[in-house]
């Protein structure tokens, strides 16, 4: 196959809001690497996307034919025996979900699919159907990328002698990483050190574990298994099977947990999360299909964060919270389990964080990273800000 195009699954990628707001849901980072790049590492495929119409800017869709795959799988070796079997007159099914097919260049949605002779894949695909479960697979899909990123290849060397390291064998130094002083334990997961990384004296870090391009691990971090930390983000205290998207920092102490963070948060010096219950009941989470609490099952389950959000010094989250796209949050006590995009405030009470005072902080925050707020990216952000003013309902004039 030469060219992939990735679509959303409009059955699935509302329950993956409030990240897909901001991005097609083959941009999520699970394991090390995006669904999107880990597509393109299996297959060596050109990529592109068919999402939302306000998100295709950013990521546009080639227009030549294409093998179309749900945006939401997570392919492995199976996957791609299925995909070649796969003929051009066939759509490819797991159950009633829409896997696969062959789509022309002018054929703009997903009804090719009901034009194809239907098959079944005769096993379990992994699909990424919840934004919960973006942490609840990172340990797995690290495993796998990881394998995937180093087959063949050799790691650079730990040079530092005061880093003690525990399971080598499953330990990989991109170039440019410094470590100085740490603990590296891989006895139970696999570590991976990207290039240009930093992990500083004092530091703990259990597998499996991913630390991504140009990112830091400050001083005394203690980073339990199942954790992912992506590119050009900063980290400390203590943090267990998370995901961090990318370009976020939680630099301070401080615990998270079984929680997802986007791209551009920031978390305040001693920012909480909690991700247990004291009755040790089930998690609910805020569902966006429903508009409305909806049980996980799951017993751990921390803070959902949406890109460009962030919380003051000493915020506490409860178990089970969710964050919208661009809020704002500080003061005292615990916040609302469900926090919309672009709230300002915190336990008190809430008001609209404006686009106007929010565009200002994100031209601050692109700077600061050496990058230009583009006007995709606003176009992208006015148009959530649109999308979720239902929810702000302190401010029915947002």
């Amino acid at each position: 196959m030469t060219h992939i195009l990735l679509f959303d699954d409009p059955a699935i990628r509302g329950s993956l809001l409030p990240f897909t707001f901001t991005r097609p849901v083959a941009d999520i980072r699970v394991g090390i690497l995006k669904i999107s790049e880990k597509w393109n590492k299996l297959t060596g495929a050109k990529i592109s996307f068919l999402t939302q119409d306000y998100l295709q800017k950013k990521f546009p869709r080639n227009t030549e034919n294409a093998l179309a795959i749900n945006g939401s799988w997570l392919p492995d070796a199976e996957a791609l025996q299925a995909l070649d079997s796969l003929k051009e007159d066939q759509a490819l099914y797991f159950g009633k979900i829409f896997l696969a097919g062959y789509i022309g260049e002018t054929e703009k949605n997903l009804s090719f699919a009901a034009e194809r002779i239907p098959v079944q894949l005769p096993y379990e695909p992994v699909l990424l159907q919840k934004s919960w479960q973006i942490f609840q697979f990172n340990g797995s899909e690290i495993r796998k990328d990881y394998s995937l990123l180093t087959k063949g290849r050799i790691s650079q060397p730990v040079n530092d002698p005061h880093t003690i390291v525990y399971g080598a064998d499953q330990i990989f130094i991109e170039e440019g990483a410094k470590i100085k002083a740490a603990v590296l334990n891989a006895e139970s997961g696999p570590i991976y050190i990207g290039k240009h990384t930093e992990i500083q004296e004092g530091s703990l870090i259990r597998g499996p574990f991913a630390l991504c391009e140009g990112s830091t691990v400050n001083m005394g971090a203690k980073l339990r298994g199942d954790t992912t930390v992506g590119p050009f983000s900063k980290v400390g205290g203590e943090i267990s099977n998370s995901v961090i998207f990318g370009y976020s920092n939680k630099g301070h102490e401080g615990f998270l947990g079984n929680s997802v963070i986007g791209e551009w948060c920031n978390l305040g010096a001693d920012t909480n999360t909690s991700n247990l219950k004291n009755n040790y009941a089930p998690v609910k989470l805020w569902d966006y299909t429903r508009g409305g609490f909806a049980n996980t099952g799951l017993q751990f389950c921390g803070l959902m964060m949406g890109d460009h959000s962030k919380c003051g010094i000493n915020t506490m989250f409860n178990t089970g919270t969710v964050v919208g796209v661009g809020a704002n949050i500080f003061g005292d006590g615990f916040p609302r389990n469900f926090i919309p995009s672009f709230s300002w405030g915190g336990a008190a009470g809430f008001s609209t964080f404006t686009m106007v005072k929010f565009e200002e902080t994100a031209k601050a925050v692109f700077g600061r990273r050496g990058l230009e707020w583009t006007p995709a990216e606003k176009e992208i952000l006015d148009k959530v800000f649109d999308l979720t003013k239902s929810y702000r309902i302190w401010d029915k004039t947002s």
